[in-house]
């Protein structure tokens, strides 16, 4: 009798202690009701968005799907809001749940949290791309990203570019690195990360362009 009111005594304990867990958590990283994302990667997407504060009031749903063909990440305009103004417009980034390496599947939300941050950081980068243009201009881009493999590479390092620009180097390359050095990510994954992304290498230049820019005169 006395050993079952300890168990219940304990469980109680646990569930406070969860409940004051989750309401810090809120407390510390309030939630943009304009950005929807899944509790797994609540840290990354919050930390990630707070690198893009101009997309502060634009709605952005961050998704897991199944799958994404030839891709672990999609950031794409909601097809509803496709001829709506720019500050009318919404998103969604739709997260590939699984990433296959050769024979193995694991699962995305289980990566190391600076790359998935880095990986969410580019796909924002896509939605200022887009966010940039008419409604004209993002038919045409979409038509132009299916069609031609050349634009596919502007599309893929403007992103990259754009994130980099916000500063998030550390991020982007983290994730570059990860992929490029992770023994078991087979090469045909690799080989199109070197054919459509920047490189490291790269990204390190733009840093260092960017410092000059942001030099004072005399």
């Amino acid at each position: 009798m006395l050993k079952n009111k300890l168990i219940k005594h304990h469980k109680f304990k646990t569930v406070i202690i969860l409940i004051c867990i989750f309401l810090l958590i809120n407390q510390f990283m309030p939630r943009n009701s304009k950005h929807i994302f899944p509790d797994a990667i609540a840290l990354e997407a919050s930390k990630a968005l707070s690198y893009f504060p101009e997309l502060a009031d634009v709605d952005i749903k961050f998704k897991f799907k199944n799958h994404i063909k030839k891709s672990t990440m999609q950031a794409q305009p909601v097809f509803s809001s496709f001829l709506r103004t720019r500050n009318k417009r919404s998103y969604v980034i739709l997260i590939s749940k699984k990433i296959k390496i050769d024979d193995k599947e694991f699962n995305t939300k289980d990566i190391p949290s600076n790359v998935m941050i880095g990986w969410l950081g580019h796909e924002l980068g896509h939605i200022i791309d887009y966010q940039n243009k008419n409604s004209l201009q993002l038919i045409w881009f979409g038509i132009t990203y299916l069609l031609s493999e050349s634009h596919i590479v502007e599309a893929e390092r403007a992103a990259d570019t754009f994130a980099v620009s916000h500063g998030m180097s550390d991020y982007i390359l983290e994730t570059k690195n990860f992929i490029l050095n992770h023994a078991d990510i087979n090469d045909s994954y690799k080989l199109r990360i070197k054919k459509y992304y920047l490189s490291p290498e790269e990204i390190m230049e733009l840093v260092k362009l960017n410092a000059k820019k942001t030099q004072p005169t005399d």
